[in-house]
């Protein structure tokens, strides 16, 4: 569900720049007046676990679409929802700059879209009330899957209507609304599945590590030495060796808009020079735009070699790049912002 820079008109990726902003900052806010440092450990191997799940690609069976896992439910069931926020937006924000994942203009519509539902709205109003205090499996796989697909509904209608907003692109909002509903609905449901498996997990391994019933004045654990170490094994399974199994198939935004106009991509006839500038400079960021590296006229011989077989060294490394970076940048900012100011000796 990642929107490219030729859906969005700059008045509102403007806006929902500044939209994600103030909830960024937010979100910031709460986590450190509510003394969370604790969970940057977690909250940096969660970031690369994410990252590299959503390099995998599932079919939807009979329709020639796929999905991929968001994450954003995750991230809120095991860090709350302020935290799991902010590792979304860390996320996004990475693909977009260093692999060409989304559009720089539409960053601020990607992480609303992908992190304000899931987190501040499907988790605390639906996921919470739906599982309850209680850890039964029954409960938790329910309440996920409740709670992603609504989540996820809520996400895709929101791309419909900044991309009806925008007014550039030829997506009529009743053909587009028609598409993009039923497809998310069943990639939604795989996600919620895929949300309770790991706090199915986590619920045996840590206890202690799922949310309190009180978010106010819970206290937050420390993830374990053995549960961080299994979700960072699993990032580098997943980035370096599961990658190459993902789906060829178009994501459910790519095919819902083949299904209107023909072409999975809409690009501007006349870009606005924001369009232009920011384009620009993603071309400069992006070390392995679409997880490889630039094309080479030269590789050829390469490219004949490599699609001979499965095994594909550059997905390998923009998933193990990705998650490295996305860790440290995590790492980095919980240091950094969770430094406590000096204080002074009183006279």
């Amino acid at each position: 569900m990642h929107m490219a820079d030729g859906f969005i008109s700059p008045a509102v990726g403007c806006t929902m720049w500044a939209a994600s902003a103030a909830i960024t900052t937010l979100c910031a806010r709460k986590v450190r007046q509510e003394k969370e440092m604790r969970l940057v450990p977690l909250m940096g191997v969660l970031g690369a676990f994410i990252f590299a799940c959503q390099m995998l690609n599932f079919t939807i069976p009979g329709t020639g679409s796929s999905g991929h896992l968001g994450g954003g439910l995750i991230l809120a069931v095991l860090l709350g929802p302020y935290a799991g926020f902010l590792v979304m937006a860390a996320i996004l924000t990475v693909q977009a700059l260093f692999f060409a994942d989304g559009g720089l203009l539409a960053l601020g519509c990607n992480i609303f879209n992908m992190g304000f539902f899931s987190c501040l709205v499907a988790y605390p109003f639906i996921y919470r009330p739906l599982a309850g205090t209680k850890t039964g499996t029954g409960r938790i796989t329910l309440a996920s899957v409740i709670a992603a697909v609504i989540g996820l509904q809520m996400g895709a209608f929101s791309v419909v209507l900044e991309t009806t907003a925008s007014g550039i692109s030829a997506l009529p909002f009743a053909q587009f609304v028609e598409l993009m509903l039923p497809i998310h609905l069943a990639i939604g449901a795989v996600e919620g599945l895929a949300t309770a498996a790991v706090v199915i997990f986590i619920s045996k391994a840590q206890p202690s590590l799922l949310r309190p019933a009180d978010l106010e004045t819970g206290t937050v654990k420390k993830a374990s030495w053995t549960v961080l170490g299994i979700f960072a094994v699993a990032a580098l399974l997943c980035g370096a060796a599961l990658s190459w199994f993902a789906s060829a198939y178009p994501d459910g935004l790519e095919w819902s808009v083949a299904g209107v106009t023909g072409s999975e991509e809409t690009r501007l006839a006349e870009p606005s020079p924001l369009h232009r500038n920011l384009e620009t400079v993603q071309e400069a960021t992006a070390i392995m735009p679409d997880y490889a590296f630039p094309a080479d006229d030269g590789a050829n011989t390469a490219e004949t070699e490599a699609s001979s077989s499965i095994v594909n060294p550059e997905t390998s490394m923009a998933g193990v790049l990705g998650s490295a970076i996305i860790a440290a940048l995590i790492f980095a900012a919980g240091f950094l912002f969770g430094r406590k100011p000096h204080s002074h000796c009183s006279r």
